[in-house]
């Protein structure tokens, strides 16, 4: 049997940074701890990629073409089990680059790329919770006005954007750990649907809405 090609450095570098990024937070991960990590040297790491900055905007530019893949299942939301599904799987890639949440104001602050990029994804994010909205109140599910959909998208936005340093303040030494993944975005998830309840259609909606979340979150338990 052929033996699998060895994964190329840049490659393990990258994988590696995206773990110890999401454990340790990105401040606190030097290049110099990287290179140990991977047993190379500093300047193995320097010629695959010439500064941390780098290596941030390579992670980044990973999370991006994932996010905005996954924005374009909004279209394809026609109940509330869809809904469920497309929050979970939002949550589920914000977890997988984790990092980036977790430290955001400071590296908008200090990385050009990030600040412009980042807004983008963030737009697209909201454009994608409206149309989520849209889709559900022609399906008859919803009643919202134009001037709701606005305010709750962005609302869906901030907190999906913002939910997992809300976990991380709750409790800071285990709420980014992989052992609090379900937990924590299944909490996200139905604190983010529970805001289309009062919209819900007919009082049946509500309820079934509340059930599913709560069923879900019975689950993580």
């Amino acid at each position: 049997m052929a033996k699998k090609a060895p994964r190329r450095t840049a490659e393990r570098i990258a994988e590696v940074t995206l773990e110890l990024f999401n454990r340790f937070g990105e401040p606190n991960v030097s290049t110099t701890l990287i290179s140990s990590e991977l047993s190379i040297s500093p300047g193995n790491l320097y010629y695959h990629f010439p500064s941390k900055d780098a290596l941030v905007n390579h992670l980044f530019d990973a999370y991006e073409t994932a996010m905005l893949g996954l924005l374009e299942a909004a279209a394809d939301v026609h109940d509330v089990e869809d809904a469920w599904f497309f929050l979970h799987s939002l949550f589920e890639q914000v977890w997988n680059h984790r990092f980036l949440y977790r430290d955001l104001n400071n590296l908008l602050s200090g990385n050009r790329h990030l600040e412009t990029h980042f807004h983008a994804v963030l737009e697209r994010k909201t454009q994608a919770f409206r149309q989520l909205l849209e889709s559900l109140a022609a399906e008859g599910l919803m009643r919202i006005d134009p001037d709701s959909v606005e305010t709750l998208s962005a609302s869906m936005s901030v907190m999906v954007t913002y939910w997992l340093s809300y976990e991380y303040v709750r409790n800071p030494r285990q709420a980014l750990e992989p052992a609090s993944a379900s937990l924590a975005l299944s909490r996200g998830a139905k604190h983010v649907l529970a805001l289309l309840t009062p919209y819900m259609a007919s009082a049946q909606l509500q309820a079934h809405l509340q059930s599913l979340t709560a069923a879900y979150s019975d689950n993580a338990t």
